[in-house]
């Protein structure tokens, strides 16, 4: 009993004592040293919340993982072409009716960009990715066993929907995670749109050649969905602070994030669209005439020998079409990176001006019209990699696959113009002022960059 007694008398002074400790800790004044442990207090919780540092290799390793995933999908566009005559040699429903299919993957590919950038900002690239790997397979799983029109309009649609979210997804990516390096990063990413199909062409011709045009729609179609969908599994978004801007950047950045309707209210977005579709149509135009201007000279079976390889000269004019398309992208996305976006356009839709209008005097040389083709397509194909970057150093990173989304329907854009080329060749009878107006389209666009967007954009980061 005394024993028990003593117990409770200590139990009871204990309790008192942690009270009385409770209600120090509670009153910062009553005590000394408080404001030091509060303050470390404050600092561990402020350490948990905020993510670490994204280190190098996962940056990069998002960026590899993008590529793969636009590589898979560049057949879609690229690759249609080998599957054109086979087609039309099994049903006969003309060339032209077959090229329609080509025209809705183009628009749907174009034009529901921002839409699908929306739903990849809002839900991530990985969900968004692996469902467009479905929608690949799918499409070209159709090819492979349509035998109408219809299916294969049908197969078109589908093939569009999921290229743009894959297209939209990895580019919006790659802007995310190198503000640092952001024009390499998207140049690199659209590059592997621009020259993925180069690895596939050459096994997509000999399996149409050996099994046929079906058996290299599904068997490519299924390998390239699953790829795409595996790959997408790995991809995500930075976390907010994962990624910081770093503090001094050639090229200046907001540190604001737009959201769709605010950009749409800004001039210098407008500015960029007209500059796109002016690049992207004078391109368009010009590389379309490249075969009847080859053949009106007389030069398109002339051998042609570079560097101990020898064409003939239209076919190794379009032969480095893919290659230096898909330099061009990185390199003057690095370019900009280094000496600002604005400048680079100038230099780079200069040349393309310059080029086109060299190409027209000069194409009766067969090695000068190779030659100057190269040019043509080496100062093009950058609009790729400079817009999506001057777009989120402009509008910010969160939104970034939607806001480049509505700047990249400038494409489909461009393309509606393209057939005006055909209205000036029938009335005038030649292509030269086909070339003329392309290589103006594209020297407008070079002053535009500097005289306009220039001070334009710098204002508009100063104001916000």
């Amino acid at each position: 009993m005394q024993r028990a007694t003593v117990f409770l008398n200590g139990s009871s002074d204990r309790v008192k004592l942690a009270l009385a400790v409770a209600k120090t800790l509670a009153n910062p004044s009553s005590r000394s040293g408080a404001p030091l442990r509060e303050e470390r207090v404050s600092t561990d919780t402020s350490a948990v919340q905020t993510p670490a540092l994204a280190s190098e290799s996962t940056r990069w390793g998002q960026l590899i993982f993008g590529i793969i995933c636009m590589v898979m999908i560049a057949n879609l566009q690229y690759g249609w072409t080998l599957f054109v005559i086979p087609i039309d040699q099994k049903y006969h429903w003309g060339r032209a009716a077959i090229q329609v299919a080509f025209t809705i993957f183009v628009l749907m590919e174009t034009w529901l960009v921002p839409v699908e950038g929306y739903l990849v900002d809002r839900f991530g690239p990985k969900v968004m990715v692996c469902g467009s790997g479905v929608l690949v397979a799918i499409a070209w799983v159709l090819n492979s066993i349509a035998s109408s029109l219809a299916v294969l309009y049908i197969a078109a649609a589908i093939g569009g929907i999921g290229a743009g979210v894959v297209y939209g997804a990895s580019v919006g990516n790659a802007l995310k995670w190198f503000p640092d390096r952001r024009g390499l990063a998207a140049g690199l990413t659209a590059a592997g749109f621009g020259a993925g199909s180069a690895l596939t062409v050459v096994p997509i011709a000999n399996m149409i050649a050996s099994s046929g045009y079906q058996a290299a729609f599904l068997w490519f179609g299924l390998g390239q969905g699953i790829v795409v969908m595996l790959v997408g599994l790995l991809l995500r978004a930075p976390q907010a602070g994962e990624v910081p801007i770093p503090a001094h950047l050639p090229v200046q950045q907001t540190h604001r994030d737009y959201e769709w309707h605010e950009v749409l209210r800004t001039p210098p977005f407008w500015v960029m669209y007209v500059m796109f579709v002016l690049v992207g149509a004078g391109g368009l135009m010009a590389t379309a005439q490249l075969a009847p201007i080859a053949k009106d000279f007389k030069i398109d079976t002339i051998p042609v020998s570079i560097l101990g390889l020898s064409l003939p000269a239209l076919t190794f004019a379009l032969s480095i079409d893919r290659v230096l398309n898909g330099i061009t992208r990185p390199f003057f996305g690095w370019v900009s990176d280094q000496i600002g976006r604005e400048n680079t356009m100038f230099i780079a839709f200069l040349l393309e001006g310059i080029g086109i209008y060299a190409l027209l005097q000069f194409a009766s040389n067969p090695l000068l019209f190779v030659l100057l083709s190269g040019v043509v397509f080496f100062a093009w194909g950058e609009i790729y990699s400079l817009f999506p970057a001057t777009s989120t150093d402009l509008y910010g990173r969160k939104f970034a696959t939607t806001n480049y989304g509505m700047l990249y329907t400038a494409k489909g854009t461009a393309s509606l113009l393209v057939p005006l080329a055909n209205v000036l060749t029938a009335w005038t009878g030649n292509w030269n002022v086909v070339f003329i107006v392309a290589a103006l389209l594209n020297i407008a666009a070079a002053i535009l960059a500097l005289a306009v967007l220039k001070p334009m954009r710098a204002r508009h980061l100063e104001a916000k």
